[in-house]
């Protein structure tokens, strides 16, 4: 029986040193950037200090920086870039996976509702006056009920129709909550809550906390380590489910484990940032003409790729104009020309 390197992959032997150097390249250059971002902003911090100031969270060393300086690292960037780095990996580590299970390359993390789903639960939590706390957990939760929604219809389709179903089904419950967002949005106190569910909506980092991104950590880096774990299994799917069924893979199982598993990453990021669109759809692709088709190294080159671009994204954000400009604004702003071009050579083979 055939296995993952042999459907349309070259042998890893000849393959591995290069793909693995690539991926070291990209997990190099993430330190770099990080250590750059804490000297950008208002108040400038210089990357030695900066440096100093983490490592005397763990060692002992002479104190020779301000009070200011060390809030200003611990409490305000060191949360805003960990949240930075995981929301760059989540989103576009689930892009690749939902791309490949599809067989299409204009699916992004949100084709199945999640976004949406997420959208709702925030507004609406913001519309009821809950805390942070209680807007992102209602957030993720809705997340994740947009995405079991759309597995409903797969009850109504026909045997061979189970991605196009799903596509279209979440394409439908998507414009439902984006609807009930709407209708939230009509309601709400023009002075203070439609403003807050507004900028919320547009995507940033400008209010994120420790406590953010540990409740964000472990649904992300669960859903990538479950991606991780499967990535052979996506070698052979995205070939279609009729191949993978031919060569032993349960595909209904595969296919529920990678969407449960890309469903969580989207979801958390969602939940912690607003809506950053176009990451999932756009840095995909640059990975894959960076390492190649093969998920063993596309999963985690969009991940690290996804946490570079991120992080220099917000970066930009916050430093380009006085007042901040939204992440989730900005990343459409770069996105968007490279979907448009995506659309151009979208009837030709992609694989």
């Amino acid at each position: 029986m055939k296995d993952a390197d042999s459907v349309g992959f070259p042998p890893r032997s000849s393959t591995f040193p290069t793909l693995a150097a690539k991926l070291w390249i990209l997990a190099a250059a993430i330190p770099i950037a990080v250590v750059l971002s804490f000297a950008i902003g208002r108040i400038a911090v210089s990357p030695t200090t900066a440096m100093q100031i983490l490592v005397s969270r763990i060692f002992e060393i002479p104190k020779n920086w301000p009070e200011q300086a060390e809030t200003i690292v611990l409490v305000i960037r060191l949360p805003r870039i960990g949240a930075a780095l995981l929301i760059g990996l989540g989103l576009s580590a689930a892009g690749a996976a939902f791309q490949g299970l599809f067989r299409n390359p204009l699916v992004s993390p949100d084709i199945l509702g999640v976004s949406a789903g997420a959208g709702f639960g925030a507004s609406l939590g913001i519309l009821i006056s809950l805390g942070p706390m209680g807007v992102q957990a209602l957030a993720f939760g809705c997340g994740l009920l947009a995405v079991l929604s759309t597995y409903v219809a797969l009850r109504f389709g026909r045997a061979g129709e189970t991605a196009l179903i799903l596509i279209l089904s979440g394409i439908i419950i998507g414009a439902l909550f984006s609807a009930f967002i709407s209708a939230i949005k009509f309601v709400a106190d023009p002075d203070n809550t439609l403003p807050a569910i507004t900028y919320w909506l547009m995507g940033s980092l400008s209010s994120v906390d420790a406590v953010d991104v540990y409740a964000a950590a472990g649904p992300i880096l669960a859903g990538f380590i479950l991606l991780m774990s499967l990535r052979w299994n996506l070698n052979i799917m995205a070939f279609g489910e009729g191949e993978a069924r031919s060569l032993g893979v349960n595909t209904r199982l595969v296919r529920s484990a990678i969407i449960f598993a890309a469903t969580l990453m989207t979801a958390a990021t969602v939940a912690i940032s607003g809506v950053v669109g176009l990451v999932g759809l756009v840095v995909p692709h640059i990975a894959r003409a960076y390492v190649g088709p093969n998920f063993s190294a596309l999963i985690p080159g969009s991940a690290l790729l996804g946490a570079l671009f991120v992080v220099l994204m917000d970066n930009l954000a916050r430093s380009l104009f006085s007042s901040e400009l939204p992440l989730g604004v900005l990343t459409e702003i770069v996105g968007a020309p490279f979907f448009l071009f995506l659309l151009s050579r979208a009837g030709q083979v992609w694989a």
